[in-house]
């Protein structure tokens, strides 16, 4: 077993060397809403291929970059693109990012992706926040030894930890409440994640419906996971860029998730924006 602390402490010393900004709030971008990253004041960049030990995205839509700077006067720490365990990373590496930017101050994670609407009343181009998860990757990111070190707030870094809350109810309503400010009705949703890459089945979707799942997907819960170890908050945005397989007759495509996340860019970014300095 390879120390994972190490590593990330490694990566967070070499980031430090490029800007002095402590992040209280990071966010991980998922396919096609990258584009959020130019909100970023007093930008600083960095390539993920430049940060030692740190995992590098190989999917469409997922350019690779760490930008840390402030939105509306908050520090943050955004990533412009993820990996995932499809890819042929480890656990340990697609939790990795997470795991540095706890120790880089972050003490409230807003975690984004691209999914495929299970349940019918969200239509293409939906956002809902995700109030609770079901993994069926068939992993987890707290396997192997623990590491209370990562632990940033009292409590955590346990062995055994709590998901009963993992997505926190009270930063859900900042935002359900902020987009209600904004004239629209930001609905809640279990999201279900599997290993990916292939999409999933009709028969799949309906197993997956019946156990109560509204959104699917191939990332997130992993980061999830890994955070509430380290005792951070976490808030979870989806945005329906497809129709999950049978809800529809018609098939799946990757370019069809990249445009419907482009296409719902404004709204995405507004309500992050307005969102961001209550969080």
């Amino acid at each position: 077993m390879t120390d994972q602390y190490a590593k990330a402490t490694a990566a967070a010393d070499h980031i430090r060397t490029h800007t002095p900004l402590q992040p209280a709030l990071g966010i991980i971008l998922g396919s096609g809403l990258g584009n959020f990253a130019s909100q970023v004041e007093q930008a600083v960049t960095i390539p993920y291929a430049e940060i030692p030990h740190f995992p590098q995205s190989t999917v469409a839509g997922h350019s690779g970059k760490l930008i840390l700077g402030t939105i509306a006067g908050v520090p943050v720490a955004v990533m412009q693109g993820r990996v995932h365990a499809y890819e042929g990373y480890s656990m340990e590496q697609v939790t990795f990012p997470a795991r540095v930017l706890g120790l880089l101050g972050v003490r409230k994670l807003l975690v984004t992706n691209a999914a495929g609407g299970i349940n019918p009343r969200y239509g293409q181009g939906a956002i809902v926040a995700i109030s609770d998860h079901i993994n069926l990757t068939g992993t987890n990111a707290a396997l192997g030894p623990n590491e209370p070190r990562f632990a940033v707030a009292p409590g955590a870094g346990q062995r055994f930890f709590d998901m009963s809350a993992a997505y926190s109810p009270a930063l859900r309503k900042l935002a359900i409440d902020e987009a209600a400010r904004q004239g629209w009705m930001l609905n809640e949703g279990v999201y279900l994640a599997v290993l990916g890459p292939s999409y999933e089945t009709p028969a799949e979707i309906r197993a997956f419906r019946t156990l109560g799942a509204d959104l699917v997907g191939m990332s997130t819960v992993h980061e999830v996971i890994a955070a509430r170890h380290m005792g951070i908050e976490v808030l979870g945005l989806s945005v329906v860029t497809n129709m999950a397989a049978g809800v529809l007759d018609q098939p799946i495509n990757h370019e069809e998730v990249m445009e419907i996340g482009r296409r719902i860019e404004g709204q995405f970014t507004h309500l992050l924006t307005a969102l961001i300095p209550q969080l």
